[in-house]
This record gives structure tokens, sequence and C-alpha cells, in this order.
């Protein structure tokens, strides 16, 4: 169906302030949520779980990151729920909210020396009121993008919600580099790595303030007006009537997810416990890759409303699955510069398939179950792909003692990818005011 066949109507609030809402939300989402991560693979391991092999305390450190994960889609299921029946604005506030919440008081937290098992377990806690509140952000920061304005230009205004996570990416690594920096070891791994966590509190002041001036979004409002809300659970009826849309999601994350986490946060284990290098080469190395990361997203979903979401998609899913060996060896020199490539290539290659992701999920699903739709498909492979890389690439380098095992599990994730989107048609032209199965 054409993308001029049917056009949103007019609101007062323009696009990019659209844009830029949602935008400010996912940076301050995706700083928290990833703040963990780094903080997971430099101090969480010595500093929440028993002192023994320090690989082993790093693992268990990501299997609280994984936790995280495990709750996204609950989190996805529930605001897709009422963001479908209730609209995408208050979801969004109410997603940002939890998330800044979670984060302050992780920076709060008791260490395992004070409190032993407890701190673990608080630890825990937190992380899955991130994982759920993260699972409702993302669908509803697309959507309320995707579904105003021209949809020409889908594929390049939704990619900017995207470019939060870099940016989020950015500013974690960018503190937490700070502070290594101009701070003993040990006075960071005593209070400096709280710090981090205590400013979400103003970042999230921030962005309450810029969602709360954002009007819902018009498709949605639209298609409340036109028609009743199904009697059926949202969640039931995805699954039901848009099974292979779903799969087609989740197989598109599968090298997107895990080439991501892979190039951000396990380099940082990898240095520090493979190459014996400081926290501060991965930290700013990854500080230089986001930086690239974020312009480049953008520019991939502008190439993706000219020649389409698929082959987009496929240059960053083939790109990650050969870079990922290219990436060890060139990390493997110790050179900065060199790590600093490899980062940024790997990002560049990764934009090419979170730049179009939006749009192109967006596109797969009806208005009266969109926000339930992309949020399923894109959670759930946040189990099974984000959530465990972490986890498994350090127990593959904990078994092999080398980064090729690492680069085959990229590759063979980004050959999944490329089955998922070869498999399914072009999206671009579908126009979202009337796209459903009947």
């Amino acid at each position: 169906m054409s993308l001029s066949s049917t056009s949103p109507e007019r609101t007062k609030t323009p696009i990019a302030r659209v844009v830029g809402a949602s935008l400010v939300g996912t940076t301050v989402e995706w700083y928290d949520f990833f703040l963990y991560g780094v903080a997971a693979s430099v101090v969480f391991g010595d500093l929440f779980f028993p002192k023994g092999e320090e690989l082993t305390g790093t693992l268990l450190s990501f299997a609280t990151f994984a936790v995280g994960f495990f709750a996204r889609p609950f989190g996805g299921v529930v605001f897709g729920h009422f963001g479908d029946r209730l609209g995408r604005k208050n979801l969004l506030v109410l997603s940002l909210l939890m998330m800044g919440v979670a984060t302050f008081l992780i920076g709060l937290l008791p260490t395992y020396a004070q409190v032993g098992a407890l701190a673990p377990i608080l630890l825990t806690v937190l992380r899955l009121i991130q994982g759920f509140a993260l699972g409702g952000e993302w669908g509803g920061a697309v959507l309320i993008v995707s579904e105003h304005g021209d949809p020409k230009r889908r594929g390049y205004w939704a990619s900017w919600p995207q470019a939060g996570a870099p940016a989020g990416q950015l500013i974690a690594n960018g503190v937490l580099a700070a502070l290594a920096a101009f701070q003993s070891e040990e006075a960071f791994n005593s209070w400096g790595w709280r710090i981090p966590f205590l400013l979400s509190a103003v970042l999230v002041l921030i962005g309450l303030w810029v969602r709360l001036r954002v009007e819902e979004s018009p498709l949605f409002k639209a298609a409340r007006d036109k028609q009743e809300p199904s009697k059926r659970l949202p969640f039931i009826e995805v699954i039901t009537k848009y099974p292979r849309e779903v799969l087609t999601a989740m197989g598109a994350r599968m090298a997107e997810n895990v080439s991501y986490y892979i190039f951000t946060i396990v380099i940082a284990t990898y240095a520090k416990e493979h190459l014996g290098l400081g926290k501060s080469f991965a930290l700013n190395a990854v500080l230089i890759g986001a930086a690239v990361h974020f312009f480049a997203i953008p520019l991939w979903g502008a190439l993706s409303d000219r020649i389409g979401r698929k082959p987009v998609y496929l240059i960053g899913a083939v790109g990650v699955g050969v870079w990922a060996f290219v990436f060890f060896l060139l990390v493997d020199t110790k050179n900065f510069g060199l790590a600093v490539l490899a980062v940024s290539v790997g990002l560049v290659l990764h934009g090419a398939m979170y730049g179009p992701q939006a749009s192109f999920f967006t596109e797969l699903f009806g208005t009266r179950v969109r926000y339930s739709g992309v949020s399923v498909g894109y959670q759930l492979a946040s189990i099974i792909a984000g959530g465990l890389a972490p986890f498994i690439a350090v127990a593959l380098l904990k078994a092999y003692d080398s980064g090729f095992a690492i680069s085959v599990y990229v590759a063979v994730c980004a050959l999944i990818s490329i089955i998922a989107v070869t498999s399914y048609g072009e999206t671009r032209e579908r126009d979202l005011a009337t796209v459903d199965k009947r």
C-alpha cells in the first residue's frame, strides 16, 4: 500500500519536538541500562559477589545483567497492553520514572562486604525493575515518532530514538571514564562508581519535562476514534494474528543485539581480564565509538527511506558477521588507535541494522496492536540475544581463552538475522494508518 494514501492528522506538536522528546527519554533510559552493563564488567563482580576467581565474579555479575533482559518482555507486554488501550504518551512517562528510581537506588546499595548475600539480591531486584521499564520504553518511543510526521521520511525520523542508545552509552561511559581517570582505583571501587547512578535523578527530571510537552500519537487517536478496542488482549492478538512478524523481528534482532553488547560491553572484560589492560582502555575506545555510532544511525535510517529497510539491514547483518573476526584481531594488538577503529567500524555496521529497525518493526504491525507487537518482537529477542550475549561471550573466553570463539558466536547470530530479514517482504511502502490483518 502506498505511503501517501493516508497521512496522519496534524497536531500542534512539531515533529522535531516529538523526535527530541523521544531521543531525550531513550537517552536517559539507555544511560541507566548501559551504566549497569559497564559497571557489571568492571566493578560489580568485586563489590556484590563473594571473592573468588576474577572471571567467575564477572560471570555472576553478568548473570544479574541478563536478569534485566528477562524482565523486558514482561514490561513489553504490560506497557504494550496499556499503550494500545490508553495511548503512547502516559506509558512513556511511567517507564522513564521507573527506570530512574531503580537506577538511583542502585547507587545507594550496600556491598557484599557490608550486608553479605542481601547485596546481590537487592541488585537483582533493581535490575528487574530496570528491565521491566525498558521493556515498555522502546516500543512507545519509536511509535510516537513513527506515527507522527511525513511517512516518506519515517525511516529517518524513527531512527533518532534509536540514537538514544549510543547517546546513553556515551554519557555512561564518559562519566565512568572520567571518574576512573581522576580517581584512584581504590576510591572508584569504594564510592566513585555510585556517582553516575545518582546522577540519573537529574537526567530523569529533564526527560520528564520534555516528554510531558508532547501530544499523543495522531494515528493512535484516529484509530481509537474509528473503531472499538478488540475484546482480546493485544498480546493475544499479536501472537495469534502476527506470529510471522514476531518471529521476523526476533530473528532480525539476533545479530544487532548480540554484536552491540560484544562491541561495547564485553570488550571491557576482554581488555581487562584477557589482555591485562586498565579500565580506561576499553571505556575510552567505546566512548569514541559511541560518538561515531550516534551520527551513523540516522544516516542509515535516511538511506532506508531511499532504498528500503531490507537492503540497509542486510548490509549491517553481513557486516558485523564478518567484522567480528577483525574486531578481536585489532583489540588483541593492545593498540588504542586500532581498538577505536575496531569499535567504531563495528558500531557503524551495527547502525545499519539499528537505524532502520524502528521503522521496519513499526511497519510490521497494525495500529490497534502496534505497541504490543513491536514490544513483544523486540523484547523477546532481548532474552536470547543481548541478555545472554555478555554471559555467553565471557563463558567462551573462559573456555577457549581466545576472542575467536566469540567471533564465531557473532557470525552465527548474523546468519540467523540474514535469514529472518530476507524471508520477509519490504515494508517501506506500508501505510501505518491502514496496515492491519483482517
